[in-house]
């Protein structure tokens, strides 16, 4: 192809003809990604079709946002596509931690305990438990916390969930993303099996998944395999890159409605919450949703082949199934992960002439480097990565509207560690003069 507009974006030609070597070898899981995205492309247009999604369903509500037709409807077509009994969809729910918490709080009382079967949770969960003091946490409201870690080999350690759970245990949370740590990602099976073993331990426990940067990436979801709630964030896989704020808890209809119960008041529920007229972006955004992930899941594969090629650790590593839309890579020093960074921001759309630098930022225990040019901010199914700037100075890129998007960061991201010396790229023969290239 014709290359003249990378170049003017600053690719080189060493890059260059390293990510067109490294592409050959993805056509064949770039077709399984594209048959992935077709069915749940269909999943959807036939939930939105069952649902008679019409154009009164666009309309917008505002103060109660009483008998909001479109509001109840959208929660009607996730509920159809994830397979559950209901679905509280809200412009109110402001980010994925705060859809758990909201999950959390609802179903936990006073000497429960939560368990987490998978190891640590995500950074900013910390606080909502008490892992870290917080302020209101479930800590202070008198729940309980019990963590299982994964064995080595990253399995479960079944006899150890099994020894934890007890009379007290109350609800079970499972993360399927890997956060800010390079454990592997549960698939949608692995999450089936371990809430059969949970409830054949104890039937009524309530598991819930986050399912946070999963949507869409497989054919189904951890609803399908018993998951009693699935909690995520619009800004992430299911608004489409379209969705300006909202998150979704799916489940069960006592949990779900708890939960609204919780996000609004006891006694409103689900009945209050107006859409401030954003239903298209989110009716839209769920409609281009599948499409979406498929590109970001693609620049995902290539980030791993990518940076495995010049020998970084990649979480998961470039022949892996993939089960998120994330790609750790461990680049072992503040330099690399700055240099990653600012590549990631120059591929931007939006403030592409910003500079990121580690800052503390809230609800992390170090610093923290993001690089994100965003149409909404801290969108993160749009280009983005981001890390915290300590061992094994991982970085975690993820997103990108579009494919072409996602392999323009990368390529940006492969150009600035290149310049600054951080990697090297040598073109060398075999013999008889046949050119190849090696990566030291």
């Amino acid at each position: 192809m014709d290359n003249s507009m990378y170049s003017r974006l600053g690719i080189g030609s060493e890059v260059l003809a390293f990510c067109e070597k490294t592409l050959a070898e993805l056509e064949p899981r770039f077709k399984k990604i594209d048959e992935t995205a077709e069915y749940n492309q269909l999943k959807v247009i036939s939930a939105m079709q069952e649902n008679r999604v019409n154009a009164a369903c666009f309309a917008a509500t505002t103060g109660y946002g009483y008998d909001d037709a479109g509001r109840d409807n959208l929660e009607r077509v996730y509920a159809s596509v994830f397979g559950t009994q209901a679905a509280l969809v809200r412009p109110q729910i402001t980010c994925g931690t705060h859809a758990l918490a909201v999950a959390l709080s609802a179903i936990l009382r006073p000497g429960d305990t939560l368990l987490s079967p998978v190891g640590k949770p995500y950074d900013t969960l910390e606080e909502v438990i008490g892992i870290r003091e917080s302020k209101c946490s479930l800590k202070e409201f008198g729940v309980n916390y019990a963590q299982v870690d994964l064995l080595p080999d990253g399995s479960f350690d079944l006899d150890g969930i099994r020894a934890a759970i007890n009379e007290t245990t109350k609800m079970v949370t499972i993360q399927r993303s890997k956060g800010y740590q390079t454990r592997p990602t549960l698939s949608v099976e692995r999450i089936g099996e371990l809430i059969a073993f949970v409830k054949s331990v104890k039937p009524d426990i309530i598991c819930m998944v986050d399912n946070c940067y999963g949507e869409f990436v497989q054919k189904i979801e951890p609803s399908d395999v018993g998951a009693d709630m699935i909690v995520g964030s619009l800004i992430k896989n299911p608004g489409g890159g379209l969705a300006p704020i909202g998150g979704y808890i799916c489940g069960t209809k006592e949990c779900v409605e708890k939960c609204a119960y919780r996000l609004s008041a006891p006694g409103l529920g689900q009945e209050v919450g107006a859409n401030l007229g954003i239903m298209p972006a989110f009716y839209q955004g769920f409609f281009m949703a599948p499409t979406v992930v498929a590109g970001a899941l693609k620049g995902a594969v290539f980030a791993g082949l990518c940076y495995e090629k010049l020998g970084f650790r990649c979480v998961p590593n470039g022949t892996e199934e993939r089960y998120d839309i994330i790609q750790a890579v461990e680049l072992g020093s503040r330099e690399r992960m700055v240099a990653f960074c600012r590549g990631i921001q120059a591929a931007a759309p939006v403030d592409s002439y910003v500079t990121p630098e580690p800052w503390p930022m809230p609800g992390y225990d170090s610093d923290v480097i993001m690089a994100a040019g965003a149409f909404v901010q801290g969108s993160s199914i749009e280009l983005s990565a981001d890390g915290p700037i300590k061992e094994p100075y991982a970085v975690y890129f993820q997103g990108g509207l579009t494919w072409y998007h996602a392999k323009l960061g990368i390529m940006m991201s492969l150009q600035k560690l290149f310049e600054k010396g951080l990697i090297e790229l040598q073109k060398k023969r075999l013999p008889g003069g046949v050119p190849f290239l090696s990566f030291a």
